[in-house]
């Protein structure tokens, strides 16, 4: 793998909203897509949508065939999925293995890290809409990786291939960070849900776009002015780690290849 030329033989376990669009970011920079794992008719006409010329396989033979695996499922289904694939000796060495769970970081790869494979921890802070329209954002959007010290470097250059921007993130402080991302995410819907209620109540239509620029303008001005030391001290990091749906391992509606065999 260290003789490589940079252009690696991907495969997508998880045909949710994160999976398929980092495939098809990560096949704009020049590496080839192998397959992708969908088990629902929703998932695979995602997949289609996205990356319409990748083969939908089996998990074990899309891992056999992959130098970099990406794996897109909840959170929950990680450990067992990766400790499953270890048992029945499908990873392999010098094979790259990026999860995007954010609760997680390395230590969930571990079983497949015993095999010789490299394991990173990759989430963009983003909500996805699984549609190509998150391929323009995420040029603008922060990446937490995490990843050992010496492959910490192949981890933030597949960032910047998927035109991120990587922020370390220490493994001690995945739960720290995936906290965050949750607080951010679940207040933002629930002031725009009460809102845009309120104004339907009063006979306004288009609350949501009634309150747009209102609530864009007012997040990018309280980010603007937020303390860079508030929740990640990103100068004082970089040198050190970094964690990613989607979503968000993942969202929920992601496909649950664990056990599962299509």
């Amino acid at each position: 793998m260290s003789q490589r030329s940079g252009r690696l033989g991907l495969g997508i376990i998880g045909a949710g909203r994160v999976g398929p669009i980092l495939g098809a970011a990560l096949a704009g920079a020049g590496h080839a897509v192998v397959g992708i794992s969908a088990v629902s008719q929703a998932s695979r006409d995602r997949a289609q949508a996205v990356l319409p010329f990748a083969p939908i396989l089996d998990v074990p033979v899309l891992v056999e065939r992959s130098e970099l695996v990406i794996i897109a499922v909840p959170d929950a289904e990680l450990p067992g999925l990766v400790a499953g694939l270890a048992a029945t000796g499908t990873w392999q060495p010098g094979q790259i293995v990026l999860h995007t769970a954010p609760g997680y970081g390395v230590r969930v790869l571990a079983p497949a890290m015993a095999a010789g494979a490299i394991g990173v921890a990759v989430h963009p802070a983003l909500e996805f809409t699984g549609t190509t329209l998150d391929l323009a954002r995420l040029t603008e959007t922060y990446f937490a990786v995490t990843a050992p010290a010496p492959v910490l470097p192949i981890a933030q250059a597949l960032v910047v291939e998927m035109g991120g921007e990587p922020v370390v993130i220490a493994e001690a402080d995945r739960a720290a960070y995936a906290e965050a991302i949750a607080t951010a995410t679940s207040f933002s819907r629930a002031i725009v849900d009460q809102s845009t209620g309120i104004l339907r109540g009063i006979g306004v239509d288009n609350a949501g776009g009634f309150l747009s620029s209102l609530v864009r303008s007012t997040v990018d001005n309280a980010l603007a002015h937020a303390s860079p030391t508030a929740s990640l001290d990103v100068s004082a990091i970089l040198g050190d780690y970094d964690p990613l749906d989607d979503g968000d391992g993942d969202d929920g509606d992601d496909d649950s290849p664990a056990g599962r065999r299509e």
